[in-house]
């Protein structure tokens, strides 16, 4: 009876843990320490670079409010269908 007590309040820990946390995760764009850019041009792309660091060409930075910190967040999925040009203006890809 005791054990049965043990392992019905361990799973209903475990189910309460794994409810508020295991649906949170979101996935970082960069690694701590680093900051996402984008490539120029239409066909995209982007890398991470350690902060303190410019990025370098093609690369360049995202613009000011319209970085992507998240996989998936707004700005990801906005920048999948957009990118800069040579004169930093935003495009449809």
């Amino acid at each position: 009876m005791r054990t049965r007590i043990m392992i019905a309040l361990a799973a209903v820990g475990l189910g309460g843990l794994m409810a508020t946390t295991g649906c949170s995760f979101r996935e970082d764009i960069c690694a701590g320490g680093e900051y996402p850019a984008m490539a120029v041009g239409g066909q995209g792309g982007s890398a991470c670079f350690p902060d303190g660091q410019e990025p370098t060409p093609p690369y360049v930075r995202y613009p000011e409010g319209k970085i992507p910190q998240h996989v998936d967040d707004e700005w990801d999925v906005y920048w999948r269908s957009h990118g800069i040009d040579e004169n930093n203006n935003i495009i449809d890809t």
